[in-house]
């Protein structure tokens, strides 16, 4: 299963967040030996970005592993508002 999760960042707080989540990720991909991707839409809306980070194929409790890397990183304080999680399988995982 892959992990999408998005959510607003005012345009202050994009440098501080850039590093943070780069570096979380990098931790969390040599931890669990997986694919970590950071995007954001390209125009921003009344001083926000809205940003995503995705996860490809995360192991079984990985939900335990991002929320502790979440703290240590310091991430909620420079999001404005609630992270939105959306969970994607492979359609052959489906059938």
């Amino acid at each position: 299963m892959d992990l999408y999760i998005y959510y607003r960042v005012h345009a202050n707080n994009v440098d501080a967040l850039r590093g943070r989540a780069l570096s979380m990720q990098g931790s969390i991909a040599r931890e669990c030996g997986i694919v970590c991707e950071l995007k954001r839409r390209p125009e921003e809306k009344d001083g926000r970005q809205t940003w995503m980070e995705v996860y490809h194929s995360v192991p079984d409790g990985f939900e335990a592993t991002l929320g502790s890397a979440l703290a240590q990183a310091g991430l909620a304080a420079l999001i404005d508002g609630p992270r939105h999680t959306e969970i994607f399988v492979d359609v052959s995982s489906c059938a």
